[in-house]
């Protein structure tokens, strides 16, 4: 049963990435016609590379440390774990690197797109987008399957499956997490500094457009968008995908059941992942095969399309994996995760949509001036999470209901199960913004403009819900992981309630971390955003040609600042989320450790699901306005716009994602570290 388990993710996966290497050929053969796009992309498609190899090697002398703790403190075949957990951890980078190679080289061929119209500027960023969509599906379950298969070698692997297979697994869930935490703070501090600073100084301080090829940000800008908002999302859901997968996995082997349930359940996860791929691979075509002349409609085509071929193949996936009794039930659980995930993208839709009523109610507040308009855009993310998390609630307890625990964690899955398609969508955004960027500082007609600005409404708002699926599976991933590690540590459910106050002290402490994460890397943005600000304005002030269009912007000194700043400043974050299941395990035991994961798991859900959901409202206020003929760009309440956005910037791109990144991460090290702690607090 394994085997075929194997088999089958193997295979997706090999499909996912012929697909992904396929279609990245053909875009890089897409000719450019346009040489000032082809050297202002060069600038970009330089820096881009440039910071995430410097980022990889600053990574790099944390990762073999942690792989080398691994080994030392295992025992032996577990010692195995750090292979795996260096094998997580390369191919969640590579993930993001392959991603944003073909990133680089789509923003410029979308936009000579663009002259041509809507469609086809849509069809090369979409299919760039899925490039970053299929290789992260094919890379997880290749790392996945293709460890399994070769443990699988072992004698006995099947009957050794909880006490050493998973466990081993596990390490690779631990690699993709160390390796997106960091990716995803970094590349957000990076793309956030120069936001902020191009947005200040150049729209608000000195009224050029935005883009503008005279802000000496601007390049530095656009290389954030590719090593943050693709680089660095490719890595977190990487992890997200491999999280809910091994979570799943490990919750099939603990249920209650006869071994060859526990085996088949445990397969599952695999198989219906391979599944989804093929879903996902049949929506893209749906995306290209619309003439829907608006971009949202042929991008929720291939969604809403790739989700209906899923819940169909599903059907008799899972009678023939799992046999018996209770596979309808579980069948059921995995379509609520997706119909959950599916709602809370439609929320958040709704509270950024380029043209809803929370978005058009900030760009209103901006008439008024930049105190309003931060006062409804924060009251607009606060209320957003009153409907994902009842959604959430309401999935935990219809899963459960279903099918146990393990339907929870199905559920988990569910809700990424068509992540290859969810993936393509969210990275098209990007790419249409920096397609944006490319066409104003060519100077193309306002026409061109005008539809690279559509496109990256759009994107926007796809950003936002592709931030809200991977919380919503964040939530739940944690919750199995949670289990998980109860079970791993010899723990039961009974003792670990609010009776206990070392569960109570673990929960205060975890309910903060989200906080002090959160301001560790506005605080990191902070002081990168300022040191920009300030060489934008010398600039401005020692080349008055540079406005004039008679001198050049240094545009590498302000690319060379957020790279230094962002690979500095990623440290500490990354290295208290590391530290603190680590810290609360050893010195306050497992029942500490386990009120410290509930807690950081509440409160670092809803604070994400606000911050995510603010600044997308926020983004697309601001475009709102630009739209407008009057009261547009360069007005008042334009002014206030740009505030509300800066704000936002580093809440949805930044510290909002990253948290789902932080209480997954701080489960999979509380589950690797389990074996230890049952052996000192026995």
């Amino acid at each position: 049963m394994l085997s075929s388990g194997v088999i089958v993710s193997v295979l997706t996966a090999l499909v996912a990435l012929v697909y992904s290497l396929i279609t990245s050929n053909v875009i890089k053969k897409i000719p450019l016609y346009n040489p000032t796009v082809t050297r202002i992309s060069g600038y970009i498609e330089d820096g881009a590379h440039a910071f995430l190899t410097r980022e990889y090697r600053t990574v790099g002398f944390i990762i073999p440390v942690v792989a080398l703790l691994l080994f030392f403190f295992n025992l032996g075949i577990l010692k195995l774990q750090s292979i795996s957990f260096l094998i997580g951890a390369v191919l969640s980078a590579s993930a993001g690197w392959f991603g944003m190679n073909i990133a680089v080289k789509a923003n410029a061929r979308t936009a000579e797109a663009a002259q041509r119209g809507v469609l086809p500027a849509l069809k090369i960023a979409f299919s760039s987008g899925s490039v970053m969509g299929m290789t992260v599906v094919g890379l997880v379950l290749l790392g996945i399957g293709g460890l399994l298969g070769l443990l699988l070698l072992m004698p006995n692997a099947e009957g050794l499956l909880s006490e050493t297979v998973l466990p081993i697994i596990s390490g690779f869930s631990l690699g993709a997490s160390m390796m997106a935490l960091f990716a995803r703070v970094g590349g957000g501090i990076y793309t956030k500094a120069a936001d902020v600073g191009a947005d200040l100084v150049g729209k608000v301080e000195v009224g050029i457009p935005e883009d503008d090829h005279r802000n000496p940000a601007v390049i530095a800008d656009n290389v954030g968008d590719n090593v943050g908002d693709v680089a660095g999302m490719g890595a977190d859901l990487f992890e997200s995908y491999a999280g809910s997968i091994i979570g799943c996995m490990v919750l099939g082997i603990t249920v209650s059941a006869p071994s060859e349930v526990q085996l088949r359940l445990a397969i599952l996860p695999l198989i219906a992942a391979g599944t989804g791929v093929v879903a996902s691979l049949i929506g893209t075509l749906f995306v290209h095969l619309s003439r829907a002349q608006h971009p949202q409609r042929a991008l929720n085509a291939g969604s809403i399309g790739a989700a209906i071929i899923a819940i169909v193949l599903l059907l008799p996936v899972i009678r023939l994996t799992v046999g018996g009794a209770g596979w309808l039930g579980i069948y059921f659980a995995c379509i609520t995760g997706l119909v959950a995930g599916t709602a809370i993208g439609l929320i958040t839709e709704y509270y950024t949509g380029s043209d809803t009523p929370p978005v058009r109610k900030i760009a209103k507040s901006c008439v008024t001036g930049a105190a309003t308009t931060i006062i409804s855009g924060l009251g607009v993310g606060m209320s957003s999470t009153v409907f994902p998390i009842l959604v959430i609630g309401l999935a935990i307890g219809l899963a459960n209901w279903l099918a146990g625990l393990y339907g929870i964690g199905i559920a988990g899955l569910g809700m990424l199960l068509t992540l290859g398609i969810q993936l393509s969508v969210d990275a098209y955004g990007p790419i249409a913004d920096n397609a944006g960027g490319l066409a104003e500082m060519s100077e193309m007609e306002p026409e061109v403009r005008k539809i690279t600005d559509s496109l990256d409404a759009v994107g926007n708002t796809t950003a936002a819900i592709g931030k809200g699926f991977a919380i919503g599976s964040a939530l739940l991933t944690s919750l199995i992981l949670i289990v998980a590690f109860l079970s791993a540590a010899g723990l039961s459910f009974e003792t670990m309630n609010l009776a206990n106050p070392s569960v109570l002290i673990g929960l205060f402490i975890g309910a903060m971390i989200p906080f002090f994460f959160s301001s560790l890397a506005m605080d990191a943005i902070y002081r990168a955003a300022f040191a920009m600000i300030e060489e934008v304005r010398r600039q401005f002030r020692s080349k008055p040609g540079i406005l004039e269009g008679s001198e050049e912007p240094d545009y590498r000194r302000c690319v060379d600042i957020s790279t230094r700043t962002a690979l500095k400043s990623m440290i500490l974050p990354g290295v208290s989320a590391i530290l603190a299941p680590i810290l609360a395990g050893l010195i306050g035991g497992p029942a500490v450790l386990t009120g410290l994961l509930v807690g950081a798991t509440v409160s670092g859900g809803l604070l994400a699901i606000f911050m995510s959901n603010a600044g997308g409202a926020w983004d697309n206020a601001k475009k709102l306005i630009e739209a407008r003929s009057a009261e547009g760009k360069g007005s008042g309440a334009h002014r206030a716009a740009v505030v509300g956005d800066t704000v936002g910037d580093p809440f949805k791109d930044t510290a909002g994602p990253s948290l789902n990144i932080l209480i997954k991460l701080m489960a999979v090290i509380s589950l690797v570290l389990a074996p230890l702690l049952r052996t000192i607090w026995r």
